[in-house]
């Protein structure tokens, strides 16, 4: 990893989405609970799948950073954080936000 893609929050070349997802929203959100699953084997031959997946994913996050916002609010919070990884490639990113006590 080069020190301008840690310090800067851009994707390694070689480093798993799934890991960067994760990364990213570990440093972001200081979640309880964080869950980051790659469901691009289950969307194979549709819209957006590419060979070699990382092109869909499920995420499931559990942080204080989400009390007082709605739900659309979360899910912005969310993709504008994994913006990177949207022009990278990733199509579709299912998102689950909850705040603490609502899990």
């Amino acid at each position: 990893m080069t020190q301008n893609a840690a310090a800067d929050g851009r994707m390694p070349p070689k480093e798993p989405l799934r890991d960067w997802i994760a990364r990213t929203l570990e440093a972001a959100l200081a979640p309880t609970r964080l869950e980051v699953v790659d469901e691009s084997h289950l969307h194979a031959g549709h819209a957006g799948s590419r060979e070699g997946g990382e092109t869909h994913y499920r995420v499931d996050v559990v942080s204080e950073a989400f009390a007082g916002k709605s739900r659309v609010e979360r899910h912005r919070l969310v993709n504008g954080l994994l913006e990177e990884a949207f022009r990278r490639g990733l199509h579709a990113l299912a998102v689950r936000a909850k705040a603490p006590g609502e899990a």
